[in-house]
Formats: structure tokens, C-alpha cells, sequence
């Protein structure tokens, strides 16, 4: 099978690192949604990654619908997200939190980029959403003394936290500052480990 997108993209970068930690073997294809959007277009329409097409040609399309598809390969025993009830649930919410975190980060870097004159109103709205995200994620890993968010063991919620807090200090350091040392340090165990530390590219922006 073959991951398509960057690994500038905190949503293929946490799919490829899952990958990864998963042992699952892949074929990796760094097309652009703006350079190679046609490639991009003949797996996904909507010419967004991530997209991981298997074996036998499917496509699957999203990193929350790939990471289910993996938890599902690699079976209840070793997946990175219990299959129900309240853990599942909590997990889901960091999951959403960070992805949503992830979202505006990238919203507020293409409007720095791809717009001649930013619109102030959207600029200073994803900038209150994201600062918003990061103090609740910040008070609540502060409040957790594990080495991961739901204990010993490494789980999806860990990585896309920490994939969208690599995307958001490259992007826009100004928003996550020493303000987040609670989630400064959880991104730093993460980054330590051999598949954050494989799995990475400096962040490059489309240019306007």
C-alpha cells in the first residue's frame, strides 16, 4: 500500500507515524495538494491528504478514517484507541481537539500565504480558536502525570497532539509560546521516538 501527501501535513504526518508504530509496511508518495493536485485528484476528489491506497487499489481517504482501518488490521490487542465506552470516548475528544487545533493552524497559514491582504476578522478568529485549544489541552496534560495522555502506553490522541503542536510552532510560533510547558514537554517525548523522528519535514508552505 502507499501514503499519499507530505509530511509537512500534520494529518499525513500522524497517519505515517501510526504506520509506523503500527509495523505496517508502505510505499511513501510526497505529492502537493497544490503542485500535484491531479495525482492527488485520481485517489481523493477532493485533492486533500491524507490518502492510503491498499493493495488492491482501494482508497481511503481522511486520517481518522485510515487510522480506523489500521486499528481494525492490527486488531483490539494492539490498537492505539480502545474499541468502547468513556476511554474511547475522552480519547475521540483529545483526537478532536488536536485535529481541530491542526485545521485552523493550517486555515491561518494559508490565509497568510495565499492571501495579498489577510482578512482581519478570520485571522483573529483562528488565533482565538487556537489559543483556546491550547490552554485546555495545556491544563489537562498538566494534570496528568503518565508518560503519555492515558497512561504507559502511546495512543492515537498522543500523536495527533503532538503532530499538530510540530505543525503550529513551525507555522506560527507566536501562538505557541512558553506559555504550553506541559504540552511543550509532551511534544518533546513524542519527537524523541524513532518513528517522530523518521516521519518529519520542515514545514513548506504553498506560495501565494
Amino acid at each position: 500500500m502507499f501514503l499519499i501527501g507530505q509530511y509537512d501535513s500534520p494529518f499525513v504526518r500522524r497517519t505515517a507515524i501510526a504506520l509506523r508504530l503500527y509495523g505496517l509496511p508502505f510505499e511513501h508518495k510526497p505529492w502537493s495538494t497544490f503542485g500535484d493536485a491531479e495525482q492527488v485528484a485520481a485517489y481523493n476528489p477532493l485533492r486533500r491528504v491524507p490518502a492510503l491506497v491498499l493493495d488492491d487499489g482501494e482508497a481511503l481517504i481522511e486520517s481518522g478514517a485510515i487510522l480506523d482501518y489500521l486499528d481494525e488490521l492490527v486488531g483490539p490487542e494492539r490498537a492505539m484507541l480502545a474499541r468502547s465506552g468513556a476511554e474511547r470516548r475522552r480519547h475521540l475528544r483529545i483526537i478532536a481537539l488536536a485535529t481541530g487545533l491542526a485545521d485552523k493552524a493550517v486555515s491561518l497559514i494559508y490565509e497568510r500565504v495565499l492571501r495579498k491582504e489577510q482578512l482581519k476578522l478570520w485571522v483573529e478568529r483562528c488565533e482565538a480558536q487556537i489559543t483556546g485549544v491550547l490552554a485546555v489541552l495545556e491544563q489537562e496534560r498538566a494534570a496528568v502525570a503518565a508518560p503519555y495522555w492515558f497512561g504507559e502506553r502511546i495512543g492515537h490522541a498522543d500523536v495527533a497532539v503532538a503532530c499538530a503542536l510540530r505543525f503550529t510552532g513551525e507555522a506560527h510560533p507566536h501562538l505557541f509560546d512558553s506559555r504550553y510547558a506541559a504540552l511543550k514537554a509532551h511534544a518533546a517525548r513524542c519527537e524523541a521516538l524513532p518513528p517522530f523522528q523518521e516521519i518529519v519535514q520542515p514545514l513548506a508552505p504553498p506560495s501565494g
